[in-house]
Formats: C-alpha cells, structure tokens, sequence
C-alpha cells in the first residue's frame, strides 16, 4: 500500500519583478502554510520521502510545513522536475521512485497535481486551491505501476477559515 500526499504550493506574491520561477509566497501564503502545516502534524503522517519542486515558493511553502512536521532534512529532495504545470514531470518522478517509500509527499504547481489528482483519485476535484493538500492510497507495491487509488483526505486552507 502507498500513499501520496499532494501539496500545491501556497499563495505567491506578484509584487516582485521576478521570473515566474522566483515568486515568493504573499501574507496569506505564509498563513495558509502554517495552517496546512498545524493541520498536517495533526495527522502524524509517517513521511518516507518529500519532494519538492525547486521554485521558490514550492520550497517556501514546504519549509513552513516541514519545520512544523519536524522533517529529517535527509528525507527531502528538491527537483526542477516538478516545476511542471501539466503532470508529466510529477508523474515521472512519482513512477521513478524507490519502492521502499510507502508515503511520499509531492510539493507541486497547478495544473499538474489537479490533474494527477483528478486521474488518480476516485473524488473529482474542480482545482487545488494554493497550499491545498490531497492524499491518495493506491494498493500498489510498485510506484512504477501506478494505477487509480482512494483519495483518503483533502485540506484546503478554506476550510480553517
């Protein structure tokens, strides 16, 4: 059995005269995080591995919640793989990852994890909305064979507000 948790980074500033790859996290950004990250610690997920995509607010979104999870920094790799708005990279570094990772935690951008979500889950979610969370189980032993799973839980900032 494995689970995938998917976490759409949280809310990312305009403000700042930066490529796309750059933008930092905006006031509400940093709230929801902590949120999701309080939220999260609440579950006492057993985390095998955490990926993160390489942009700055993915990376931004994931230390908040990470430090509030108490992650082992040996556990977390950063991949420019998953700066993909479309699914194809997420999915690749999904399917390629080491079968003894049971619980794998994805930090990603949008479109790519709604869609891994709505191809994946059995729930169909509209949009991921920023810092959104969705798990999903799949009776699987091998990551490469991905195949449709349950979606277990969703936590979206909205609902703490």
């Amino acid at each position: 059995m494995k689970k995938l948790v998917l976490i759409r980074h949280a809310k990312s500033s305009w403000e700042h005269d930066v490529i796309d790859h750059e933008r930092p996290l905006n006031k509400r950004g940093t709230k929801d995080a902590s949120i999701i990250a309080e939220a999260l610690k609440a579950m006492q997920l057993d985390l095998d591995c955490v990926l993160i995509s390489d942009a700055t607010r993915t990376k931004l979104t994931a230390q908040i919640i990470l430090q509030t999870l108490k992650t082992p920094q040996n556990k977390v790799l950063f991949s420019h793989k998953l700066y993909d708005f479309s699914g194809g990279g997420v999915l690749e570094v999904i399917k390629s990852c080491n079968n003894t990772i049971e619980t794998l935690m994805i930090f990603g951008h949008n479109h790519a994890l709604t869609a891994i979500a709505n191809t994946y889950g059995d729930t169909y979610i509209d949009n991921i909305p920023t810092c959104g969370v969705v798990i999903i189980k799949f009776d699987i032993s091998d990551w490469s064979q991905l195949a449709p799973g349950k979606i277990v839980d969703t936590i979206f900032p909205r609902d703490f507000k």
